[in-house]
């Protein structure tokens, strides 16, 4: 039975930890993230959960603690934000190459400099090739939704590698909304106990985790990691199902809003995409065919998949809350490009960059995007590919 309640996001992810029970949680405070291990480290004071709880002096010490646990064959978890996530930037790296199914809430804020403690993506965009699998939260219910399943999605023996479940920070972390929380037997139930085949503790089969990795074998692991990428895509969609049979709540790599019939559609992620969709509903209302496509999953990024849902329209604007600096495009842009690249040539793409470091994006800002996309649809022609919108210029 589903228990009704009330949480801001921290609390629902907080709880879902809580729920999951991990052996070693290891984290280091950073707004908006800092409410995360606190809810938790009162959870172990508390005497409701028997995990490990390591306060470290630094988010580096954090992951790295994780690192260990789990190579010892425990199942780890942390949380961080922006600058804490660029301090792990080394063992991100050192996780993923070892496989290590360790699950860690990014709280997304905007990555210094100039410091600052507001939303955007630019921690997580900054780490989508650190070889970590990346889930994006819309609201409170997804997020708590994903850091179950992404412990499941981890643990999978075709997998094996980390796992980022990313929520806006301050506008998803810190606002509270109703949400349906799962039994904690059913929690349990679902993911199970995490039975690794090779740990460091294992006196029976002793192996050595971290070796140097020299030329004749280095690029072997990585192609090993890409293929456990490749894999992830099918185990997300399995847990999805297993997970909508426990819930009622469906998953996928990418929610299709009012697109079927759509000749225009913006990509999004995140809490923006509740925001797109009230755009898309008074659009339709005046008989505009706009529809929306909001990304759960980033990495590994479904590109066949978004090539079909998109490939019917007349033109596309993918908004992304990073800037990549690259002067072609956002992050997320540049990869939807590269997927409709031969799939309809009759297709525009453009890139907006949107909501950098906490700025309000509002119906107006949207509405004005599908404006631009409607005037590109009917003319066939693009005047700007790289766009900004709500920025003073």
């Amino acid at each position: 039975m589903a228990i009704r309640e009330r949480l801001s996001g921290n609390e629902a992810v907080a709880t879902a930890m809580k729920q999951i029970n991990p052996d070693v949680v290891a984290a280091f405070p950073i707004t908006p993230s800092t409410e995360v291990p606190q809810y938790f480290s009162q959870f172990v004071a508390d005497g409701e959960v028997d995990t490990e709880f390591v306060a470290v002096e630094s988010e580096h010490s954090a992951m790295s603690a994780c690192v260990g646990a789990s190579a010892a064959g425990a199942r780890a978890m942390t949380a961080t934000s922006a600058n804490g996530l660029a301090l792990m930037w080394e063992i991100l790296y050192i996780a993923a190459s070892n496989r290590l199914p360790i699950v860690m809430p990014v709280i997304n804020r905007a990555l210094s400099g100039p410091i600052n403690i507001h939303n955007d993506h630019s921690d997580s965009m900054g780490a989508r090739d650190s070889g970590w699998i990346q889930l994006y939260s819309e609201d409170n219910q997804e997020a708590y939704d994903n850091i179950i399943q992404a412990v499941k999605i981890a643990e999978n023996k075709d997998v094996l590698l980390p796992v980022m479940v990313c929520l806006d920070g301050f506008i998803v972390s810190h606002s509270v909304e109703n949400i349906e929380l799962l039994e904690t037997e059913n929690v349990k139930a679902f993911v199970g106990q995490y039975e690794p085949d090779e740990y460091l503790l294992n006196a029976k089969y002793p192996i050595a985790m971290g070796p140097l990795d020299l030329p004749p074998h280095y690029f072997e692991h990585k192609r090993q990691q890409a293929e456990a990428m490749k894999n992830a895509k099918q185990v997300i969609l399995q847990v999805a199902k297993e997970y909508e049979k426990l819930t009622g709540r469906k998953y996928g790599f990418f929610e299709e809003y009012r697109l079927e019939d759509a000749e225009v559609a913006i990509v999004i992620l995140n809490s923006s995409a509740g925001t797109a969709k009230e755009v898309v509903d008074q659009l339709r209302e005046n008989g505009v065919k706009a529809g929306l496509l909001k990304l759960r999953v980033f990495r590994p990024f479904p590109f066949e998949e978004i090539a079909k849902a998109l490939s019917h329209l007349k033109a596309v604007a993918v908004m992304d809350k990073a800037d990549s600096f690259s002067t072609a495009g956002g992050p997320v842009f540049t990869e939807v490009r590269s997927a409709l690249y031969g799939v309809n040539s009759g297709l525009n793409i453009i890139s907006y960059i949107y909501g950098l470091g906490g700025r309000d994006v509002t119906t107006h800002d949207i509405e004005t995007v599908y404006n631009n996309l409607k005037k590109i649809a009917d003319s066939g022609k693009v005047t700007d590919i790289y766009n900004y919108i709500g920025v003073r210029e």
